[in-house]
């Protein structure tokens, strides 16, 4: 017999958070979250996406054993201002039984019945900076910090159970070797002296900060369009501030200004944190943080988390001004590696901004949908 109760006490969020790390035990590819880092996530004193955001977590237990998890969640600025009467379900993990899988989604109906929404999408998380869709190819490369990693049979469950692709997601690589400046840096002087624009690197993180709410209202312009963005809210802005900015290696951050020193352009690269992770295995101590800052210093693999253009600029060639920036930073620090994190199939601006690299597609993932 399958039971469902709502994680909704300190010990049964512990329970929520540390599932994944015995259904994933000794896995090749999965990447485990810092723990502590998932307990603020849930945590509605501390995560601001609780501000526009309800959610409800659940527990599967089968022989008194935990057997899965789910979130239950509505964004209610894309229901009332969006107008996209849709549930989430994010931070699902289950055991291969349909049973358990149909058991949770069942708490996800409920509460989107309950609110008269129209249909379930996911996986996705409160917002899109957190972690997006099922992966459904590319099971045998190790995963990166800002994605979910999940066995085969999850796909396989939601299609049994009636789901239809909703977003596709496409995950590309290029080794560096691939990036010929002779690409960019003839067009880097050009795109500047054309538009009065300048690059801006940084050297610490304490300089980056007076940027940083622009950057974000940029990042809000650059994707309004997509049909899957929600904006981040003012309160969320001062959350991630605080919570990555000064984590993130300051070489790694670029903007692009003009002559007003506006922000019209702006790039974050992080390195892979993927096997520190799993040394670190969730904890920051005894020997997580070493791991982790020893990836920082080291790593020769990087991530294009994100990148956003104005888009009174965009098509007008400012990449190769960004692209300039990190060639030399690349170089001089010998990377050998670039990934793009998850981005939209049918973003075909952003691929096409990455063409001259011949990247390489090699993970796929999707979020599905259900009619209430």
């Amino acid at each position: 017999m399958i039971t469902v109760i709502e994680a909704n006490t300190k010990k049964l969020i512990q329970e929520y958070v540390k599932f994944p790390f015995t259904l994933y035990k000794n896995h090749p590819y999965w990447v485990p979250p810092l723990i502590s880092d998932e307990l603020e996530t849930f945590d509605k004193t501390k995560n601001p996406a609780f501000t526009s955001a309800e959610a409800y977590f659940y527990l599967a237990y089968k022989d008194n054993k935990v057997v899965g998890r789910i979130a239950a969640i509505i964004n209610w600025n894309e229901v009332n201002d969006q107008q996209k009467k849709k549930v989430r379900f994010g931070w699902w993990d289950v055991i291969d039984d349909i049973e358990v899988t149909k058991a949770l989604l069942e708490k996800v109906y409920e509460l989107g019945r309950t609110h008269n929404l129209e249909y379930v999408e996911g996986p996705m998380g409160f917002s899109n900076l957190d972690k997006v869709g099922v992966l459904t190819e590319g099971f045998d490369e190790i995963g990166s910090m800002i994605t979910w990693y999940n066995f085969p049979y999850y796909k396989e469950h939601l299609e049994q159970l009636g789901y239809v692709k909703e977003k596709e997601y496409l995950e590309n690589k290029f080794p560096f070797s691939n990036v010929k400046p002779e690409l960019f840096l003839k067009a880097n002087e050009l795109i500047k002296s054309r538009y009065g624009l300048r690059a801006l690197n940084f050297n610490n993180n304490k300089d980056i900060m007076p940027y940083v709410d622009k950057m974000f209202d940029l990042f809000n312009a650059s994707y309004a369009n997509l049909s899957s963005f929600v904006a981040i809210t003012d309160v969320q802005k001062e959350y991630f501030k605080k919570k990555y900015i000064s984590f993130i290696n300051p070489e790694y951050i670029k903007f692009v200004l003009d002559k007003q020193d506006n922000i019209v352009a702006f790039s974050i690269v992080m390195p892979s944190f993927s096997r520190a992770l799993q040394k670190a295995n969730g904890k920051l101590f005894p020997f997580g943080f070493y791991h982790l800052l020893k990836a920082k210093k080291e790593s020769k693999e990087v991530l294009f988390y994100l990148i956003g253009i104005d888009p009174e600029y965009q098509s007008k060639g400012v990449t190769a001004i960004i692209f300039n920036e990190y060639y030399n930073t690349f170089k001089q620090k010998g990377i050998l590696q670039c990934v793009r994190t998850p981005e939209l199939e049918d973003n075909h601006a952003i691929h096409n901004m990455w063409k001259h690299f011949d990247p390489v597609t090699f993970r796929r993932r999707r979020t599905y949908r259900l009619s209430l």
